[in-house]
């Protein structure tokens, strides 16, 4: 454990790297919609810096955000990078406009995504490289056997998956190594919870993305309120604390545009729920 306020969440082995599992996740630096600039790019900048002041050494980004906007973003705000810093991409959706994603995943498409992520970002290598949706008109073998020819390469480092299920991610295991998975996943919405008890078991990093929601749980009569005043935490703080002790492997990446709610989102760090406020939270929903 790192002494800084997000080290306190612990860390995860990501092959030969080590992350601090409290993470960030930067599709909030763009404009509305996950399209073009963000409003104020110098407070996405300074969100940037002060995740990193606080210990956060795992920032996840994807060419799709912007497109291209926050992968910029973070080269202007960190680049050179520090070398305990691990920056993870994406590629697989092509955007028509605000909110508008469609899968692709032709491997030379991927392959350009690829190049073009190594280029905005700065970087000679990849960390980690997803693949943002599995394309169902494309073959797996042929999205996941490119990627694993640009790992051949030396230009991305580790293979990675997002909204998967189970079949899928053994299936392209069969292909190459799958080191983490990204889900939807929160205390209100546990859909991907096969997901993660399998990747638990496997070793497999489960990413999950919109991890700060709370749904009812967060209502005047749900178990947040109750808690959040046992615990001096805001719910979500709590929602975060729940997600860690859930899964040795879940490595959240709460994101923001504010400074001020990124320092929020860092405190859930030191946040150790006993078994109870954690059973009550599971037993919630």
């Amino acid at each position: 454990m790192n002494n800084t306020p997000a080290g306190a969440s612990g860390t995860f082995p990501l092959g030969n790297l080590t992350l601090t599992r409290l993470g960030f996740g930067s599709m909030q630096l763009t404009g509305p919609g996950v399209w073009g600039e963000p409003k104020d790019p110098e407070e996405a900048v300074r969100v940037l810096r002060r995740a990193v002041d606080l210990g956060v050494n795992f920032i996840d980004t994807a060419d799709s955000y912007g497109p291209f906007v926050a992968e910029l973003l973070i080269k202007r705000a960190l680049h050179p990078y520090p070398d305990h810093l691990v920056i993870a991409t994406k590629a697989g959706f092509t955007r028509q406009g605000p909110d508008q994603w469609i899968p692709l995943g032709r491997p030379e498409y991927l392959r350009q995504q690829a190049e073009l992520s190594l280029r905005h970002l700065g970087v000679d290598r990849i960390d980690l490289f997803q693949l943002h949706r599995i394309d169902p008109t494309v073959p797996l073998e042929d999205q996941i056997g490119e990627l694993k020819k640009l790992q051949e390469e030396g230009k991305i480092r580790y293979i990675g998956l997002s909204e998967v299920v189970v079949d899928q991610v053994k299936a392209a295991a069969r292909i190459a190594d799958i080191v983490t998975v990204q889900n939807l996943y929160n205390v209100a919405n546990r859909t991907a919870e096969d997901l993660l008890d399998y990747s638990t078991e496997q070793g497999i990093g489960f990413i999950p993305w919109f991890p700060l929601a709370t749904g009812e749980l967060a209502g005047p009569e749900g178990p947040l309120v109750a808690l959040s005043q046992q615990y001096g935490a805001s719910p979500s703080q709590l929602a975060l604390a729940w997600l860690l002790k859930r899964s040795p492997v879940m490595l959240p990446i709460p994101g923001t545009s504010s400074v001020a709610h990124l320092e929020d989102n860092v405190g859930a760090a030191a946040i150790q729920l006993d078994d109870e406020a954690f059973e009550t939270l599971a037993g919630a929903v």
